[in-house]
């Protein structure tokens, strides 16, 4: 299988695993899934702890750094992920999760998240609780 992290999930893998339930935190650590974590994700997380929110207080360049020996792979935003937002329709506001929904869709990955919204775009989740 292969997996894209919200955001929040990112930032609980890094820094505080024990949030995700131990049989999603297995599957993720399987060797036989890859797991990937968007630019949009990086970008989201420089722009929250530039503007102080409490829960973005890591920087962005040490989660960049600690990405590799985690074993998580970084994937770019292309043109064709933002081709793919255009198509969504207006189900949620926040423009990284809509990045991430298009990424998923265009790269056949399932979406890790907590957000409940998220399924409602055809896209396939693996949902926290």
């Amino acid at each position: 299988m292969r997996y894209l992290l919200d955001t929040h999930v990112l930032l609980w893998v890094l820094a505080d695993p024990e949030r995700i339930p131990a049989a999603i935190r297995a599957e993720l650590a399987s060797s036989e899934n890859a797991v990937f974590v968007s630019v949009a994700s990086l970008w989201e997380i420089a722009i929250k702890r530039a503007l102080q929110k409490e829960e973005f207080l890591i920087e962005p360049d040490e989660i960049h750094r600690a990405l590799i020996p985690s074993g998580l792979v970084e994937t770019a935003i292309s043109a064709a992920h933002v081709l793919e937002v255009a198509k969504l329709p207006p189900l949620h506001r926040d423009p990284f999760d809509r990045l991430l929904v298009a990424t998923a869709r265009v790269d056949g990955l399932v979406l890790v998240t907590r957000d409940r919204a998220l399924p409602a775009y055809n896209v396939g989740v693996l949902r926290l609780p």
